[in-house]
């Protein structure tokens, strides 16, 4: 489920009878990221899109700090973009995603580059080969704002670390960047440009781009964009004995196309947390 920047679209769909923890699923196609896949997967490329390249891939390498031999966990991996510098670490990798076309061009594009299943993040345990405990890191690289209810996945999450596991998000930055909700702005009085925030604190499901913007002849129907503001965020990963021990937030590395920018506000955030379940009951006593 992971994807290059806002604008791309968002959510993807979790096949079956459940409630989808994701977008809406097209009747009938299972997730509603399926039909363009190989959209997506051309947009991106082998080795990810510029913002993977020059924000993402170096941000969630550095925050998860990997030592050789761990097991990493990518929870809405799209097409895999990750696994080549997670091996490259000398660590085992599994990408999970919601869409099974996305899986299987994860499966093409990288070959030997780790594994890929198709997967629920509310419920990896039951829906993945991922047993509890078995992992040291879990990493949302531009998909956790495609997931809901938070809570859910992130208590699935913590159930698959291991005693002191670490997970990283990378997402777009939600106080600066909520879709459809913000935009810059130009002052010529005091030659200033500025971001433009309409909305933040309501959480919001905002339709992304129709399939049909995207791919000639693709159905109709939209992906969603879950919006929430940071607290969420930081509750939720506390909630499931999660605790934040590091934040970075990063300026447009990019601005292709985007003709007013201004690098003291961010594009990107990311937060890193670990499991310290077993600390607090240890506290207990």
């Amino acid at each position: 489920m992971s994807r290059g920047c806002q604008g791309a679209g968002a959510a993807r769909g979790t096949p079956g009878a459940r409630p989808a923890a994701y977008s809406p699923v097209v009747k009938g196609r299972g997730s509603s990221w399926d039909p363009v896949a190989g959209w997506y997967d051309a947009t991106v490329g082998v080795r990810g899109s510029p913002h993977h390249r020059k924000a993402g891939i170096p941000t969630v390498m550095a925050l998860a700090d990997l030592r050789r031999g761990e097991r990493v966990l990518d929870v809405g991996c799209g097409t895999g973009v990750l696994a080549f510098h997670v091996l490259k670490a000398g660590c085992e990798y599994l990408g999970v995603d919601a869409s099974a076309a996305m899986v299987r061009l994860a499966r093409k594009r990288r070959g030997e580059e780790g594994r890929f299943e198709q997967g629920d993040a509310r419920d990896l345990v039951g829906t993945t080969s991922a047993a509890p405990g078995s992992f040291d890191v879990a990493v949302f690289l531009l998909s956790v704002q495609d997931m809901d209810p938070l809570d859910q996945v992130f208590a699935s999450t913590a159930r698959v670390l291991a005693p002191g596991g670490r997970v990283v998000l990378f997402m777009v930055h939600p106080a600066f960047r909520p879709p459809r909700g913000s935009g810059w702005g130009y002052d010529p009085k005091r030659k200033l440009t500025y971001r433009r925030v309409e909305r933040y604190l309501a959480p919001a499901a905002v339709p992304m781009k129709e399939y049909a913007e995207v791919r000639g002849g693709a159905p109709r129907g939209a992906t969603i964009s879950f919006h929430r503001p940071l607290q969420d965020y930081v509750n939720a990963l506390a909630g499931a004995g999660l605790w934040v021990d590091a934040m970075v937030e990063l300026p447009d590395p990019v601005k292709e196309g985007e003709e007013r920018s201004n690098p003291e506000v961010p594009l990107f955030l990311a937060l890193r947390a670990r499991d310290v379940r077993g600390r607090r009951r240890g506290e207990a006593h």
